[in-house]
């Protein structure tokens, strides 16, 4: 039976206990999981959270009775209430989450089994590309070029520190892929059960503003709704369909923030001030869209920024911006694995 049909048993077996409205006065969830020692993760974008606590996770949003928990099955509790970016959550909600949090890890550990790198453009397709004269000489710096020099050296990074990990290199040559091939690779990964697959896209930027400068991460925009599951695992039933979709596709784009703030982080400990951290941010780029699984896309610089283009030749720098995504992307495995009870072999 696969994760998708056992949530959907669950959740029918839920549905006939459903809770009823607040019954007690709400209190500040913030406060109150601090109280209780519980780490709270909210994304005003797309309207989700994560509360986490003892190895354990609970996924929920506002105005929603159901609540994901562990990202393997449903429950349900009352709706948390946002008002104006505060939000509030009854006595109940706290109880459910406590209770849920003593229980004990049943072995259905999750991991991320495996990492795709992929190097943006490629082969007839340069990506942005500039021409610069320096002390009489020219040079022509192209997206391409920096892209692979990255993926390969991140790949190899990945390699060596996950060796029971896929780590999957979308080209390694100056190789055209169109971006429907490399959504492909990424979507027809085989994991076994309990096993995620992260998806990172490396590119660079270009803009008419010639002092444009800087580095940023990018997420799935929540305004853009995807199908992520496969209408079968919602069972006959048409209008658990929509839920388990939703509840699924939520999860990827809070984990999909996660990794984008931890390569952000990554990124800003490695370059420094050498230029500048733009932040994160979201968009609906069509090898992100198009990735059933957690996903971001990371711009490393402005090629048409002259000393950000001297900044990508060289190959100092580009180690330096490899490790940052490295680390990361670490830094995401740990929290993922940690917060679903998961206890590395190596």
């Amino acid at each position: 039976m696969n994760m998708h049909r056992r949530r959907f048993l669950i959740f029918t077996a839920l549905l006939l206990t459903v809770s009823s409205a607040f019954s007690a006065e709400s209190v500040q969830l913030l406060s109150k999981a601090g109280e209780a020692g519980m780490l709270v993760y909210w994304d005003s974008l797309s309207r989700t959270g994560l509360l986490e606590k003892n190895g354990h996770q609970i996924s929920f949003r506002p105005g929603d009775n159901i609540v994901l928990l562990d990202n393997r099955r449903l429950s349900v509790t009352d709706a948390p209430l946002d008002d104006n970016g505060t939000i509030f959550v009854s006595q109940k909600f706290i109880d459910d989450a406590e209770s849920f949090f003593k229980t004990e890890n049943n072995g259905s550990s999750y991991r991320v089994g495996a990492i795709l790198i992929d190097p943006g453009h490629g082969g007839k397709d340069p990506g942005a590309m500039q021409t610069f004269t320096r002390d009489g000489r020219t040079f022509t710096i192209q997206e391409k070029d920096v892209t692979l020099a990255v993926g390969k050296v991140l790949y190899a990074r990945l390699k060596a520190a996950y060796p029971d990990k896929q780590i999957i290199l979308t080209r390694s040559t100056d190789k055209f892929l169109s971006l429907g091939e490399r959504t492909d690779i990424a979507n027809s990964v085989n994991l076994k059960e309990n096993e995620a697959v992260v998806y990172v896209s490396v590119h660079v930027n270009a803009s008419l503003d010639k002092k444009a400068s800087g580095y940023e991460v990018w997420y799935l925009s929540p305004g853009y709704r995807r199908t992520v599951i496969d209408k079968s695992d919602a069972g006959d039933d048409k209008t658990l369909f929509p839920i388990l979709n939703a509840m699924t596709e939520e999860e990827y784009t809070t984990e999909s923030i996660l990794i984008a703030k931890f390569i952000m982080d990554g990124l800003q400990s490695q370059i420094g001030d050498v230029t500048k951290a733009r932040g994160i941010k979201a968009e609906e780029w069509f090898v992100v869209r198009n990735t059933n699984m957690p996903s971001v896309l990371v711009e490393l610089g402005f090629l048409t920024n002259y000393e950000e283009a001297l900044n990508l030749r060289n190959s100092s720098y580009l180690q330096k911006a490899a490790l940052g995504i490295y680390n990361g992307i670490s830094d995401f495995i740990t929290h993922f694995e940690r917060s679903r009870g998961f206890t590395s072999s190596k």
